[in-house]
This record gives C-alpha cells, structure tokens and sequence, in this order.
C-alpha cells in the first residue's frame, strides 16, 4: 500500500515537471523571457544613453560600453556616407546593411548627437528580434522535452550584459535558424542561412565545417554538399555586388583579420603581455600561422573523435567543440563573443551546474574587461584594475570553457552520460543524421540502424 502510494506521488510529481517544462518551453514564456532579458540588456545601457559614452572613461566606470554608438560617427554614417562605397567598415556585410538602415531610420533627426543615440535604440530594437528568433531556434532545436532550456539563452545574465555590445545577435539569430533548418531537414534553406550568418560575422563557417565529418560517418555527404553549396552561393549573391562596386571597402574587414595583433581576451594577449618566452614574442605573421595551426589540428582531433566515438555525436556538440577550439585558439576574444557560445552551450550540454560556472566567468570577464581598460585610459581615474586581476578573469574565461569542452567530449564517449541520450532521443538537431546508422568509422564494429532511437518529432 505504501509502496503504491510513493509511486503515485512520484507519478504526480513527475506530470506536475511535465506540465511546468511545456508551460516554460511555450512560445509565449519564451518569448516574454527573451523581452526581459533583453529589457535588461537595454538598462545596463542607460549611463551611456544619459551621455557617459561621450565622456572618456564613464562609459567603463558605468560598465556601459557599446561599439554601435561611436561606429555610427567612426564609420561617417552621421554624415551621410555609405559603408563600403563611400567608406571602409570593419564588418562583414550584412553588419554594414544593418548600419546602412539604422542610420537611414534616424536621418531626419538634426542634432548628430541625439541622432548617434536613436541610431543606438533603433539598432537595439533589431538586435531584440534577433534575440527572440535565436531563443525560440533554440528551443526548437532542443526538442519537444527540452524547449524550456532556451531560458538559459534568453535570460543568460551573460547574454543580458552582453547583447549590446555589437551586432553579433544577428549572427546569433541567423546561425540559430540555419541549425533549425538542418533540423528540420531543409538543407538548401539551412545552407542560404549559413551563408548569410557568415556574411555577418565570419564564425559560422567552422560550424558549416563541423558538418563534414558527421555527414561522413553517417554516409550523408550529399546533405552536405547540398548545403555548403547553398551557403556558398547566399554569401556570393550578398558580397560580390558590394566587392564589385568597391573592393577597399569591402575588403576592409579580411585586411583587418589578417594584420590584427593579440587583443584583449585572447590567451595570446595574456602571453604578450606577460612576455612568455616564444608565445608572447612572436611576430604577426608568426601568430597568424601558429593561431591557424592550432585550430587546424583541434578540427581535426574533432573529426576524429566524430568518427571514432561509440555513437555518433550530436550536432550541438560537434559545433560547441569546432566554436569552443576556435576561440580558445584565436587571437581576439571580445566579450560579445559569448554571444556565439551560449545557445551551442544550452544544447551541446544542458546541466545547470556546468552551464553556471561557465556565466560566472563570462561575467566576472565582463566586469574585468572594463575596470582593466580604466587604468589603461586613466591610471588614476576610480575602479580600474590592474594586470593581475584582469588576466585572472581571462584565464578563467578560458579556462571554463576548456572545462565544457572536456565535459562535452566526455559525454561523447560516454553517451550514457549524455542529458539528452540518455531520455531515449538520438538528436533533436540532427536533421538528415538523426537515427541513421554508420557509414564510415574508425570503429570495428558500426551501429545499425536499429541501435539508434527513431528520430523524435518536434
């Protein structure tokens, strides 16, 4: 008798978790999260909006920064010039495309500094919708069972901290919906997204190149081509025009990438600074080859693992580890960039507490960043920090996400461990992978098509 009766308890609470996971998937609860958390977002902006980002080392003080407000003067827009044709921007594209139109938005308004700040609010609204569209992308990815986890992306205090930074939400928006088409086995529309991601900011492209070596072990090559060709030809059909009309402009940012040095947030900056023998003395060209060696060889141990791990490994966390190598590797790190990482770290590995130690030190990052950029700016000037503490926050940074990175392969070899997997799921996000059985491995033995749980409908 007593025995039945915890089991009904557990049966009752266990519909209660049921009913509260769909309640906080709902599309209305999601988006609501991602309106909050972006209303946050916005708040943390209002110092500089009051005018601290026109004032020296106020806009660090009030931990407010943006590079979309002094952009809208840095790249001439204030004065009526086009990126790329009448001036060089710094950004791929699809970024200039959205200056263009925000700064057309707030062409009537005569004062250029309250112009500079509407094009700031009118670019935010943007960034908003992109906000939502990658929160529900998410959700739609994770499957029917775990769409709630998007509040991890929509109400990251990371994400809220960093939303307005740059324009990387779009890339973020357009790299989430290219992942759900994947998943939705819509390859040509998955592949125009990519390219269009890529066209905004460059990362996707290592994720479109994770790609290969799941659609190899699975024989599904095809797939991918399919797709890389789409992107190839979205990202063309978007840059060759501005590159025809003026290449120096539209060249700008690959120029940039290349003679780049070691900048704030990245492991090689720390080793500059710090004056490592060899990896903080190299010349440009030099940290240009090793920072690409690197990454050449973490892809390829990803590949590797791709093909000789018991199972095939989800698409969520193939991504996070090509994403995750790159930018341990790379020689800039901004602190925009968890951007990226977050909705790859809610799918790759939904656990809170692996998921938390990694937003404490996105956070913690956040704030050094500022304080550190205080004392460079003004040594003198209240709340700056020092070298010490600044690349302590870098270090755990880098450190955090070498610690998912560690616990995402370890799901991968051990699949049980796997949240996902281990609710009976094969991947929720596989699209044209999901269930299919291998085709080429480093294993002995291959899974057949029975030993991988039919796709789940979400």
């Amino acid at each position: 008798m007593a025995q039945a009766e915890a089991q009904g308890g557990r049966a009752r609470a266990g519909a209660r978790n049921g009913r509260l996971a769909v309640a906080a998937g709902s599309v209305t609860a999601l988006v609501l999260a991602g309106l909050a958390g972006s209303s946050l977002g916005f708040l943390n902006k209002a110092a500089c909006r009051a005018g601290a980002w026109n004032i020296g080392v106020e806009q660090y003080q009030a931990h407010c920064y943006t590079d979309i407000y002094p952009l809208y003067f840095g790249e001439k827009l204030w004065q009526g010039q086009v990126p790329y044709l009448d001036h060089p921007v710094e950004y791929p594209v699809l970024i200039g495309a959205a200056m263009q139109a925000a700064a057309w938005a707030v062409r009537p308004i005569t004062s250029p500094t309250l112009r500079g700040r509407e094009f700031f609010d009118v670019t935010v609204a943007g960034l908003v919708l992109c906000a939502i569209i990658g929160v529900l992308a998410t959700a739609y990815l994770a499957g029917r069972s775990r769409r709630w986890t998007a509040l991890l992306v929509a109400l990251s205090p990371a994400l809220i901290l960093a939303s307005f930074i740059n324009w990387d939400m779009i890339a973020m928006a357009l790299t989430a919906l290219a992942m759900a088409a994947w998943a939705s086995r819509r390859g040509v529309l998955a592949g125009v997204l990519f390219g269009l991601a890529i066209a905004t900011k460059f990362y996707p492209i290592v994720l479109l190149a994770g790609l290969f070596p799941l659609c190899l072990r699975a024989g599904r090559l095809r797939a991918f081509w399919v797709t890389a060709a789409s992107a190839a030809v979205a990202w063309l059909i978007v840059n060759v025009p501005v590159a025809l009309a003026s290449f120096s402009g539209w060249s700008r940012f690959y120029q940039l990438n290349s003679t780049r040095g070691a900048d704030w947030g990245s492991i090689w900056y720390f080793f500059e600074v710090r004056r490592w023998p060899v990896l903080g003395t190299m010349g440009l060209g030099a940290l240009n080859l090793i920072s690409l060696l690197l990454f050449v060889v973490a892809f390829a141990l990803i590949a590797a693992l791709v093909l000789a791990a018991p199972r095939r490994p989800r698409v969520a966390q193939v991504f996070f580890l090509v994403l995750g190598s790159f930018l341990l590797v790379n020689k800039v790190w901004s602190p925009q960039y968890v951007i990226w990482l977050l909705p790859l770290v809610v799918l790759a590995r939904p656990r809170l507490w692996s998921y938390l130690v990694w937003q404490v030190a996105e956070v913690g990052y956040f704030f050094a960043i500022w304080a550190y950029l205080i004392t460079q700016a003004d040594p003198s000037a209240p709340g700056g920090i020092g070298g010490g503490l600044y690349f302590a926050a870098v270090l755990a940074r880098f450190g955090t996400v070498a610690l998912l990175c560690g616990l995402v392969v370890k799901d991968i070899l051990r699949p049980d461990t796997d949240m996902v997997r281990r609710d009976g799921e094969d991947d929720p996000a596989g699209g044209v992978l999901a269930g299919t059985p291998d085709a080429v491995t480093f294993r002995r033995r291959a899974r057949q098509p029975w030993e991988y749980p039919a796709p789940a409908q979400s």
